[in-house]
């Protein structure tokens, strides 16, 4: 396990679109748990690939509820109702700003063990399934702020 370097925006990794994941190796398995150490270390609550230069659809998450995430291929199938609220990023430190997101999201993703899944989140989970999927085809948060970023105080 290691701890790795967070892309800013202004790198373009940032705006690339990923690449899917067709089987499980180590170095994939070594990628997820870097992504969780990088995670915590930077107290996050999602991280995605290209967050740490990896090209690849897989997105970790965890919101503290005792259940951490790995989504390989998410895609969305559902969202209903709506939220809006202060959002960051790990790519974008100390700056928030206003993003309105679905209140429910339903996601069908592989695990680690690439057995298919399907999540359902509300609140703060909803929020975070569709920032890190927006990561995977290269848009940031920021890309949905409505009244500009602010710096965290």
């Amino acid at each position: 396990m290691a701890i790795r370097k967070i892309r800013y925006e202004g790198d373009s990794v940032l705006r690339k679109q990923c690449k899917p994941i067709d089987k499980m190796t180590p170095r994939l398995l070594q990628l997820i748990d870097d992504m969780f150490d990088t995670m915590y270390e930077a107290n996050g609550v999602g991280l995605a690939g290209p967050q740490v230069g990896i090209l690849k659809r897989v997105v970790v998450i965890d919101i503290g509820d005792d259940n951490p995430l790995v989504l390989i291929n998410p895609e969305i199938l559902e969202t209903s109702g709506e939220q809006t609220g202060d959002e960051g990023c790990l790519s974008l430190p100390g700056k928030v700003g206003t993003v309105t997101r679905p209140n429910y999201v339903k996601c069908k993703a592989l695990d680690e063990n690439m057995e298919e899944i399907v999540i359902e989140g509300t609140e703060l989970l909803a929020r975070a399934i569709c920032h890190e999927l927006d990561h995977l085809d290269g848009v940031l948060y920021r890309d949905h702020v409505t009244d500009g970023l602010r710096d965290v105080e």
